[in-house]
């Protein structure tokens, strides 16, 4: 299975909200920041961080001061329920579309993949975005966040 870009970069916002705590450096991220961290553009970022506010998993402040923390469910969120709900958890091969498919009433392909589809976010369901940030993966993200120039903001 693959993943869409956007669930990818959702996913790498939070895991890069998580690995510093903004109240002990008062220090908050802002969306453009992050997205420069992430070499991604700015307004991919913005739909990813908005979808993230709604699923109330990000909560973003506007203004001097402002930027972006995680929320406490999103520290604690399961991975497999965030790609479950950012991917969807339709179909993987489409069989009743515009053309649909001859072997639909008979075909064992397509039950076959949906399991297949569910041990991949069986499989996630254990991880939480707290643990993703953890050491190897935290200090490679603030040293990622350290090393963008200003100017590149």
């Amino acid at each position: 299975m693959r993943l869409t870009r956007f669930t990818d970069l959702a996913l790498r916002v939070l895991m890069r909200l998580a690995v510093k705590d903004p109240r002990a450096t008062g220090d908050l991220p802002t969306t453009r920041e992050v997205a420069a961290g992430m070499r991604v553009p700015y307004t991919h970022t913005a739909k990813a961080v908005a979808r993230l506010q709604h699923l109330g998993l990000v909560e973003a402040r506007r203004g001097r001061g402002g930027g972006l923390t995680l929320t406490a469910a999103g520290r604690s969120a399961s991975v497999g329920a965030l790609v479950r709900e950012l991917e969807g958890t339709g179909d993987v091969v489409e069989c009743e579309g515009a053309e649909p498919c001859p072997l639909r009433s008979a075909c064992r392909l397509r039950g076959a993949l949906r399991q297949a589809q569910e041990a991949f976010f069986a499989a996630l369901d254990p991880l939480t975005v707290g643990g993703l940030a953890a050491s190897p993966t935290g200090p490679v993200l603030l040293d990622i966040a350290r090393s963008r120039a200003p100017d590149e903001l």
